[in-house]
């Protein structure tokens, strides 16, 4: 386990912080035949699922609910989740492990917060670039419908 080794200010003595990955969730939000996917404002930039870092105290459903609204200004219904994904270069800024989840909405998405723009998109027919891992997700979510 990666381990930082750091002096105290009081007593100088050695103390051991430990790095752990961040937690986030990532959620494939379908409208009808299609998929909301985001631009991202931020690096990396491209098209990814709608989705951000869970906050202290909170859970990755809740967490998924609030990003999901966030980033596109849908209200999810049929919340379920799909799987983690955790390989530590799924993300290029740090290790982050993300729960997925799957949900259904109603409406037009609208990218806000750290999305650039929202948009409805067929599974045969994606944008490009996606970011992080959002590729191998979407691949074995097509998957899973078949």
């Amino acid at each position: 386990m990666p381990e930082n080794k750091l002096a105290c200010p009081t007593c100088g003595a050695t103390v051991i912080t430990y790095r752990n990955p961040f937690p986030t969730v990532d959620i494939i939000i379908a409208i009808k035949d299609q998929i909301v996917l985001i631009e991202r404002k931020n690096e990396p930039f491209g098209w990814a699922l709608p989705g951000g870092f869970v906050d202290y105290g909170e859970s990755f459903e809740t967490a998924a609910v609030r990003e999901a609204k966030e980033e596109t200004g849908l209200d999810l219904v049929d919340l379920r989740q799909f799987r983690a994904y955790s390989n530590p270069e799924r993300d290029p800024r740090q290790h982050n492990i993300s729960m997925v989840f799957t949900a259904r909405a109603s409406g037009v998405p609208q990218g806000a917060d750290d999305a650039a723009t929202a948009g409805l998109f067929s599974l045969d027919a994606l944008p490009s670039p996606l970011c992080f891992d959002h590729e191998q997700i979407l691949n074995d979510y097509r998957s899973a419908l078949a």
